[in-house]
């Protein structure tokens, strides 16, 4: 059942949300040559609890660490290491807080020093496709429309649509009903309607869409070994179109 909230709900959820979005902001100048991801970990886990928020990751299902560290062909759930970030990296940064028992969720992929030609490609392909996607957004509007819209666009760009993985509903707990996918028919799916929240988080691929989950049962990787790129945002159906709640508190 997917769970339609309140403005009071959607009020409660901003406190959230814009911490989320202010980890971002937060962690950019940091991404550079020479930082690990353990220590953009440490970094992120200081700033959501001296918030006084709680990193949802931390412990979620077992998972080590207070924030995902995807880097390369690292489609997501990447785990914060000892791994030192090189000039012409990109890595995604997936953060999601917990404040007064509300989720807020979203993430952006970084340039680490000079991007190289494809790696500006595909983060700019995972960007817009995210802005693709929220723009379908409004009631009457189904999941199918936005996965469509996101589909064509990033296979018209010669990239690749991420299918295992997808946005899902949120508010008191991380992952809700429905999931959003990234991919799709139009007309198809649930029809959306005022109150509904969830996030879209399109993961695109330089190359083929195919992935595999490492050994750690976490870290999924595109097969061949490609390049990859998410952005997400949690947003909020309107009655005339959507919110984004994702958005920095200044």
């Amino acid at each position: 059942m997917v769970k339609i909230k309140t403005a009071a709900d959607i009020d409660a959820m901003r406190p959230a949300c814009h911490h989320a979005a202010d980890t971002l902001v937060m962690i950019e100048p940091y991404i550079q040559p020479g930082i690990t991801t353990d220590e953009i970990n440490e970094l992120v886990h200081d700033y959501t609890v001296k918030a006084g928020a709680i990193p949802a990751p931390l412990n979620y299902h077992g998972f080590p660490k207070s924030v995902c560290t995807s880097v390369n062909h690292v489609v997501c759930h990447g785990i914060p290491s000892n791994k030192t970030l090189k000039d012409g990296d990109i890595i995604n940064v997936d953060v999601t807080s917990i404040i007064d028992g509300w989720y807020g969720d979203n993430s952006k992929t970084f340039f680490v020093g000079t991007p190289k030609i494809k790696a500006q490609k595909v983060v700019e392909v995972a960007r817009q496709a995210l802005e693709i996607g929220i723009e379908v957004v409004k009631p009457g509007a189904t999941l199918g429309d936005i996965g469509h819209a996101i589909q064509s666009y990033v296979e018209g760009e010669k990239c690749s649509v991420v299918r295992e993985y997808c946005g899902h509903g949120i508010g008191r707990s991380f992952h809700e009903e429905p999931q959003v996918l990234h991919y799709g028919r139009p007309g198809d799916g649930l029809k959306l309607q005022k109150g509904m929240v969830f996030t879209i988080e399109p993961m695109v691929n330089i190359g083929r869409a195919a992935v595999k989950l490492l050994g750690d049962n976490w870290t999924v990787v595109t097969r061949d070994k490609s390049l990859s790129a998410q952005f997400e945002h949690t947003l909020a159906v309107t009655e005339n179109g959507c919110e984004v709640l994702t958005i920095p508190s200044k």
